[in-house]
């Protein structure tokens, strides 16, 4: 059987519903909704072995972050969606302790530039609190790492982090990605957050060694952003709702190798996004407000 592709642990839960009968309830998974900023929120809970193996994904919380009406560009529309970013990622974080923030994927690459781009507006304050301590007492101390792809280091990037990590000392890694959706409103339309780490490359397809508490020793916060859907699962849900069911085999016909779809405008999309999220990572770990945090990046 065709299997529809999706890092959204929203979308996986869509998926079983879907395939699943209706009275059948989903076990080891919570799912709730509320609003932040105005900006609609879906927390899924993986609570044991039974939902990992229902959703494919590792135990923990995945936090949704609908950014749809951004677009719209309304009133406060980037202050807002700053702090809906940043307050639910502080909810996640410990209170205290060093932050390294690594910035995964490739930056000649639009749709894979999410993390590096991202580093752009983030407060790096690690050395100025070692410089001057007296005068950045009040912040937390925070590097930035741009791992780059295996395809131009040689390095993979759980290697590269895992090696930081022993030097720096952080008491948590925040990774942000590219990921790729299941449909094509949701993509550049919605950030997920997650405390069980990620898959390097997952948004293109190029998964990688993870970064998790297993593997580099401390605990691993994600932020990815979709930036792809994966053709053959774009063409699976436009068949199925003509009332069409497709195999596999009928949907890798005449295709010399898998496909991405992403949108026309991405560098422009993702640019925006990128600032939201550092801007948003920046609300969620110094006392700072927007204006503050903009004078500072200056």
């Amino acid at each position: 059987m065709f299997t529809k592709r999706t890092d959204l642990a929203l979308e996986a839960r869509e998926l079983w519903q879907e395939s699943a009968e209706k009275t059948t309830r989903l076990r080891g998974v919570k799912a709730a909704k509320h609003k932040r900023e105005g900006y609609p929120v879906t927390r899924v809970d993986i609570l044991d072995p039974e939902g990992e193996r229902a959703l494919g994904k590792p135990r923990g919380s995945y936090l949704t972050i609908d950014l749809t009406s951004f677009w719209r560009r309304g009133a406060d529309f980037f202050p807002r969606a700053v702090r809906a970013v940043g307050s639910e990622l502080r909810e996640l974080l410990p209170p205290e302790g060093p932050v390294l923030v690594v910035g995964l994927g490739n930056r000649a690459m639009t749709p894979d530039a999410v993390g590096p781009l991202t580093l752009e507006h983030l407060l790096i304050t690690r050395h100025l609190i070692s410089a001057m301590p007296r005068q950045f007492s009040g912040f937390r101390p925070v590097a930035a790492f741009r791992t780059g792809v295996l395809g131009t280091t040689g390095v993979e990037s759980a290697e590269a982090v895992r090696g930081l990590v022993e030097q720096v000392h952080p008491s948590l890694v925040i990774a942000i990605d590219a990921l790729a959706s299941r449909r094509c409103q949701r993509v550049c339309a919605t950030v997920q957050l997650s405390n069980t780490g990620i898959v390097p490359g997952s948004g293109v397809g190029n998964h990688r060694w993870a970064l998790d508490q297993k593997t580099l020793g401390v605990r691993v916060f994600s932020i990815g952003i979709p930036t792809v859907v994966d053709a053959a699962t774009l063409a699976a849900d436009l068949l199925e709702e003509q009332g069409l069911t497709v195999e596999e085999s009928q949907l890798r016909r005449g295709r010399a190798k898998p496909m991405m779809v992403t949108p026309r405008d991405i560098d422009a999309q993702v640019r925006d996004l990128a600032k939201v999220v550092g801007y948003g990572i920046n609300w969620a770990l110094q006392d700072l407000e927007i204006d503050e945090i903009t004078a500072l990046l200056a």
